[in-house]
């Protein structure tokens, strides 16, 4: 049995409607990632502070290469 075709306007609304839910979905995916990151760095901030205020020091090392000479 053959299927009847949808008109042409529907078919643009359903590709309209699939586009439009992809880019709702790349912006929902965006606002996580942004979300991790902005809690990730609250958190890191937090343990620094802590840190601080108790009074010790080297709470933020730095990262220093290592010296070896050849």
């Amino acid at each position: 049995m053959d299927t009847p075709e949808q008109p042409d306007e529907q078919r643009a609304a359903e590709r309209d409607r699939t586009r439009t839910n992809l880019i709702v979905f790349a912006v929902a995916i965006a606002v996580v990632i942004a979300g991790v990151w902005l809690v990730n760095t609250m958190v890191d901030m937090r343990r620094r502070q802590e840190c601080a205020e108790s009074g010790r020091h080297n709470c933020a090392p730095i990262d220093v290469p290592d010296r070896r000479t050849w």
